[in-house]
């Protein structure tokens, strides 16, 4: 007879049980690395239902206001009763809208700021803007406002309704990007995006408009020229800011940016397997999922709840977006992207800095100055209603949209950059 095998101890399987383990929990965590190294979708948050959504660094703040005004009144507020709302301070979006900070116009009258950029998407309406240094403007309906606050400017900007018997719907961005600390003191100064000059990709049931930056492969070109003094049109920096629009059943492969397709951080990542080295610098890569009534977001066969912040990986070459919703609806995103400053902040409301001494200080600043003072009759300035689109700067040059390609601004903004 064969022999028999001796019946293993109580401890020689507890053993083997245990190394049993072990191997599974080895190849799992390995399967687990692989699809996260695989995976474009870092991680999915929910919007809150109104108010700021959360951004990452180098981003500060970003907002989403979507207003079904009335028609308008005489002077330009709705033509409508303002009962029931807490005037002055009214984000209650009763009947569809806010009057926000605004007495009679909505908008925001008179407000400092310090110490980072504001960049204001107007998608559809107007906004009317004055500040403390003499410049003023109309813009809206696409064009895109940037402003560089830097060491300190006050300004309004008020939402006219110019439309007095039909309603005047708002669809507007504002988003605040940080300054280091080397530039948070530099002279403020706001330029005009209009919507004419903004590059726009469309292709069969895709919109893609770049307010900043550019994608790898895309023949598009670059936005025009930015303020002086701006850390986030520096390229190597790599600040994109941009809306994509995909018609129902559509896909859109979503490409790695100009910046990173070239960047040593990348090359250096991929000898790493995709680790990330301690002195490498840090890339943020965020898309916003705005569109309130069509659910169907499919990012790399990945389905994406509606009204959701989805941090993408900055690195990945061809990330796949796809339109499932089945009621014909189009989906629109909100790409914000750009590199860490990773400098300490600051804040109290208008005023982002480094530490708490200098925000006393901005305080202390403005209240002395107000930032250059304020030549305005009101604290929130609207114009005539026959006012077309325009701006006009501090230097007393005006420019509207169709002679902004021939006034030289641009040419002189370009040597700036060049300079930053």
């Amino acid at each position: 007879p064969l022999p028999t095998a001796p019946t293993p101890t109580l401890a020689i399987v507890a053993e083997r049980l245990t190394y049993s383990i072990i191997a599974f929990s080895q190849l799992f965590s390995g399967l687990l690395l692989m699809s996260s190294a695989q995976s474009s979708v870092l991680h999915i948050s929910q919007l809150p239902p109104a108010g700021p959504w959360p951004t990452e660094d180098p981003f500060l703040f970003a907002v989403h206001h979507d207003d079904n005004f009335p028609a308008g009144d005489n002077v330009m507020g709705p033509e409508a009763s303002l009962r029931g709302r807490n005037m002055g301070s009214d984000f209650s979006h009763k009947d569809g809208w806010n009057m926000y900070h605004g007495e009679t116009v909505p908008g925001f009258p008179k407000h400092p700021h310090r110490g980072f950029e504001t960049v204001t998407v107007a998608r559809h309406g107007l906004v009317d803007h004055s500040d403390s240094l003499g410049a003023s403007g109309r813009f809206g309906n696409g064009d895109v406002q940037w402003m560089t606050a830097g060491k300190g400017v006050s300004h309004s900007e008020m939402f006219p309704l110019l439309e007095r018997k039909k309603r005047n719907p708002m669809d507007l961005f504002q988003i605040w990007l940080n300054l280091p600390a080397k530039s948070k003191m530099v002279e403020p100064h706001f330029t005009m995006l209009w919507s004419e000059s903004i590059p726009t990709l469309l292709l069969d049931g895709v919109e893609v408009k770049v307010m900043a930056g550019s994608l790898y492969g895309l023949d598009l070109p670059l936005p025009p020229p930015c303020a002086p003094n701006s850390w986030a049109a520096v390229k190597e920096n790599n600040v994109n800011i941009m809306t994509i629009k995909l018609e129902a059943g559509v896909s859109w492969t979503l490409p790695i940016s100009t910046t990173l397709s070239n960047s040593s951080n990348k090359n250096q990542q991929e000898q790493n397997n995709g680790n990330r080295n301690e002195n490498d610098d840090v890339y943020h890569r965020s898309l916003y999922y705005f569109t309130t009534s069509a659910k169907g977001l499919m990012i790399d066969n990945k389905e994406i709840p509606i009204r959701s912040k989805i941090d993408i990986h900055p690195y990945h070459h061809n990330i796949i977006l796809k339109n499932n919703n089945k009621n014909n609806l189009p989906i629109e995103l909100l790409l914000l992207e750009g590199k860490a400053i990773n400098e300490p902040i600051a804040q109290h409301g208008p005023f982002v800095m480094n530490t708490r001494q200098e925000i006393m200080e901005a305080f202390s600043d403005y209240q002395k100055s107000e930032f250059g003072g304020w030549p305005w009759q009101n604290d929130a300035p609207v114009h005539d209603r026959s006012v077309g689109r325009f701006a006009k700067y501090p230097d007393g040059k005006t420019e509207v949209p169709s002679s902004s390609l021939t006034t030289g601004r641009e040419e002189e903004e370009e040597e700036a950059c060049k300079a930053n």
